[in-house]
């Protein structure tokens, strides 16, 4: 569904990208992980069209998309939840889901003034029951509590409707009961959606137990890409970033 072919991205002397080959099949789950530094959020940015690579070529669905205003990117079915949530402040859930709706359907302009409704409230009851936010409804965004202003950032990426859906670290600043519960949310919304999902996170722990397959960045290169029991024992992930187990380390 999207292959990534030689891409390369360099500010000034410093490669944040270094020519990646990456292939990710339709209806995966997979990680992301590497160093602080490693060229995660670049890459993030280059496949959702926020920066354009130096070389090679972001391939959706047979079509390249390197360099296409990420707007067209997102029409074209990549949605992405940023590292910050990126959410509308002023509004309340449902206000902030009805305007990421309308935008999708192309009818914006009616945010001035009137507009019919038909199957509107549906989908954004339907994606606040998805991500668990139905509660929070006439909550202002601003409000939220930390775990449920991420929530709602990939509760705005749901409503575009994409095919591949790209979370930053979805779980960053949360506590641990915080994070399963996000995590839980994360895999229901990949089992029900049908979607392609590509996450980054540092918690090992999480990485290891849901994603299908995990690729190692260090200094903008693959490292390493494969299952996770491959990657828990590939002595030069463990070198670069896991560390020694436990048990070596104590003897």
């Amino acid at each position: 569904m999207l292959k990534l072919e030689n891409v390369h991205k360099a500010f000034g002397g410093v490669i944040a990208v270094d020519h990646v080959t990456l292939d990710f099949a339709p209806g995966s789950l997979s990680a992301i992980i590497g160093p602080n530094g490693a060229g995660k959020t670049t890459l993030f940015n280059l496949i959702s069209g926020r920066i354009k690579p130096d070389g090679g070529r972001v391939v959706l669905d047979g079509e390249d998309i390197a360099g296409v205003h990420a707007t067209e990117i997102v029409r074209r079915g990549i949605g992405r939840a940023f590292q910050v949530a990126s959410i509308f402040p002023t509004l309340t859930v449902s206000e902030a889901l009805t305007g990421a709706v309308l935008s999708h359907r192309r009818r914006t302009l009616t945010l001035a003034g009137r507009f019919h409704r038909s199957g509107l409230d549906e989908r954004v009851s339907e994606i606040m029951t998805l991500t668990g936010l139905e509660a929070q409804a006439d909550t202002l965004s601003a409000n939220l509590s930390h775990g449920d202003q991420k929530l709602l950032d990939i509760a705005l990426a749901i409503a575009l409707e994409p095919k591949l859906l790209l979370l930053d670290e979805p779980t960053a600043g949360m506590g641990p009961d915080e994070r399963w519960l996000m995590i839980e949310r994360v895999q229901a919304l990949w089992r029900t959606g049908g979607m392609t999902l590509i996450f980054i996170e540092h918690d090992m722990d999480i990485v290891f137990k849901i994603a299908q397959t995990i690729r190692v960045l260090k200094y903008g290169a693959v490292l390493a890409e494969g299952p996770p029991a491959a990657i828990r024992e590939n002595p030069e992930v463990i070198e670069a970033y896991l560390g020694a187990p436990a048990e070596e380390t104590a003897s």
